[in-house]
């Protein structure tokens, strides 16, 4: 592995991403108060222009605010489709040009250009890179280079849109210094709220604290935010490998007919694996249950959804499936469950309809199960005893 000297890591983002596609869709769209997002007033903001970011929008704001802050901004559902196929095309430019990337979400990519100092120019790559991504995709991209991920991402949020910034070795201390702690990675509200009324407003000011104040006042959180605020991060580039599905399947000790267990057992997996499914920052847009009955007949019907991770969608689609496929009278010996046409995306909600109370809903309830395990809270009629033979797929 590199050390932080010779290691060499940009971070490439998207500006305004599903803004940007929509532009490239609709040229009279640029340079416009825009919105993609919920048409009702109980939806929210998926994301947003900046020129309706001078208004004070933002994402995840509910729609109803936004349309107060500014009463002429233009509102688009948006088309996950869309934006899915752009997020592959700029996949395929940077797979084409980089023997290593990670890419974090359907907008935002890690690039390790480690050695590439000593046969191209490390800066003069990542400029040419960032120009093939605009030329070849049409959409605009900023990006940061610096010694690790932690300095590169933040650099480029410093730049965007339309920007580019370089931070020498050595100066990553001096980059952050001047910064809000607001600004680091992992720093939200509540950790914000907390430092700043014990007056740490900077990442300075955070980086002089010692670190064993800092594990008293924030536990192991406190640690890793002292190495951030000091510059230091070794988390390695994790490489781009395309998942085609997230799967689990059941087959039961005794083939049974019992419609409550099995609709309990349904619920219970689709909670699993779309729990899986956030947490690897990823959305479906197919839908598969699978059943075999007693004699080994084995039947499987799919659905085609809106992209999305939501627990709602996935077992209201899961349930119809299910109920289109048993029609027999038959002992069920096996019932599976697939997401296929995975896509990049860290939105926990159905995009572009649910309320910020879903939103703050789906969260918490996964905030809880990441903290305490997945078991620990799950619908009740997810709740079961026994002891079957779990297989995942």
């Amino acid at each position: 592995m590199y050390n932080n000297e010779q290691r060499h890591i940009a971070h490439f983002d998207l500006d305004a991403f599903f803004v940007s596609v929509e532009c490239l869709k609709d040229s009279r769209l640029k340079g416009k108060p825009l919105i993609v997002g919920g048409s009702g007033d109980r939806g929210v903001v998926a994301a947003c222009s900046y020129e309706a970011r001078r208004f004070g929008i933002h994402s995840a704001m509910p729609m109803k605010l936004a349309r107060r802050l500014c009463p002429e901004v233009l509102v688009i559902r948006g088309d996950m489709e869309s934006y899915a196929k752009h997020s592959r095309i700029v996949t395929e430019i940077i797979q084409e040009n980089v023997p290593l990337f990670e890419k974090a979400s359907i907008d935002e990519f890690y690039i390790d250009l480690s050695g590439m100092d000593k046969f191209f120019g490390c800066s003069l790559f990542t400029r040419k890179l960032r120009d093939a991504i605009l030329k070849d995709s049409g959409l605009p991209v900023s990006y940061g280079l610096a010694s690790n991920k932690l300095i590169s991402k933040v650099a480029t949020g410093e730049v965007k849109p339309n920007g580019q910034i370089e931070i020498p070795f050595g100066q990553e201390k001096n980059f952050l210094a001047p910064l809000k702690v607001g600004k680091l990675p992992g720093v939200g509200h509540e950790t914000a709220a907390k430092l700043i009324r014990r007056g740490v407003e900077t990442v300075r000011t955070l980086a002089a604290i010692p670190i064993e104040m800092m594990e008293t006042l924030l536990g192991k959180n406190g640690i890793d935010l002292w190495r951030k605020a000091n510059g230091l991060d070794e988390s390695p580039i994790i490489p781009y490998r395309e998942q085609k599905s997230i799967s689990t399947e059941r087959t039961f000790q005794t083939d049974t007919i019992d419609m409550k267990f099995l609709h309990a057992e349904l619920v219970r997996m689709t909670e699993s694996i779309g729990f899986e499914l956030r947490s690897q920052n990823k959305l479906t847009g197919c839908v598969t249950v699978k059943l075999r009955y007693s004699n080994f007949d084995t039947v499987v019907r799919q659905k085609v959804v809106d992209y999305t991770n939501a627990d709602l969608v996935l077992l209201k689609t899961a349930q119809e499936l299910f109920e289109k496929l048993y029609d027999r009278r038959l002992l069920i010996r096996l019932l599976g469950i697939r997401f296929t046409r995975l896509v990049p995306g860290n939105h926990q909600i159905k995009l572009y309809e649910d309320t910020q109370e879903m939103i703050n809903l789906y969260q918490s309830i996964d905030s809880i199960k990441r903290r305490y395990g997945e078991n620990l809270l799950m619908r009740a009629v997810g709740v079961k005893k026994g002891k079957d033979v779990m297989k995942k797929a």
